[in-house]
């Protein structure tokens, strides 16, 4: 087990007395489970440690994929008095080619984005107010890029990111509720570890209805890995929208 993981195991079982003590004296919890589209655009920056063809000495290719039709999110939440768990993961998966000065690029990427974390919720309200968090993100990522030089007398190759990357996550959350019906939360987080970094950040609106709430709003996401000296910044930035549902 790497240093990045022991310490990742560590913080998730220091969380586990505190996520146990959230039941409320009646014993009861409030739970939300969210599926959502997330609407993203996205924009990636490779950059090689050795030029990747002879027909060139570039080593950085800005925007290598930079088309995305859409990403799913699915969202869980417990929450008890004053402590409470979340999860989320996120999926997507695309493919783009881009030219170059002397060659093209075809990549293909999925990235499979997970987290769950225990939620300190000290206010009277629950899901109102400041809330921090903290506990695990995991990234597992493939992208395959071909690079094609437009002139045949020179050869072309291939690289490959397969690797999935464990990190301590922390972050913030506040939420306010203007109306019984209405509620707004602002959310920022960050991670380290197995990554160089990354950052999280989002506004979303939710309306309340009889079983459960209406989400829409606006995420950003940022990230940069390093796999056998070559790096890869990914950015994911849109609206979302969804609904969630209450019991």
């Amino acid at each position: 087990m790497t240093p990045t993981r022991r310490r990742l195991a560590a913080l998730l079982l220091a969380a586990a007395p505190f996520t146990a003590s959230a039941t409320p004296s009646d014993g009861t919890w409030d739970w939300a489970v969210a599926p959502y589209v997330w609407a993203a655009s996205i924009g990636t920056d490779y950059r090689t440690s050795t030029p990747p063809s002879s027909a060139s000495n570039d080593m950085n290719f800005d925007d290598v994929l930079e088309k995305i039709d859409g990403v799913f999110e699915v969202r869980g939440e417990g929450q008890g008095d004053n402590f409470g768990v979340l999860a989320d993961f996120t999926y997507f998966g695309l493919a783009d080619e881009d030219d170059h000065r002397f060659l093209r690029t075809e990549s293909d990427l999925d990235l499979r984005l997970m987290e769950v974390a225990a939620v300190w919720s000290p206010g009277t309200e629950r899901f109102v107010g400041l809330e921090t968090f903290a506990g695990a993100r995991v990234i597992d990522l493939d992208i395959t890029t071909q690079f094609i030089p437009f002139n045949p007398v020179f050869s072309g190759s291939s690289r490959e990111i397969s690797e999935t990357y464990y990190d301590m996550m922390i972050g913030a959350r506040y939420t306010w509720a203007p109306s019984d019906k209405w509620r707004v939360t602002l959310r920022g987080d960050g991670s380290w570890g197995d990554t160089d970094g990354t950052w999280n950040a989002s506004l979303m609106a939710q309306y309340r209805t009889a079983h459960g709430a209406w989400a829409f709003g606006y995420r950003y996401f940022d990230v940069d890995l390093e796999d056998a000296g070559d790096t890869l910044s990914v950015s994911l930035d849109g609206p979302v929208i969804g609904y969630a549902f209450h019991f």
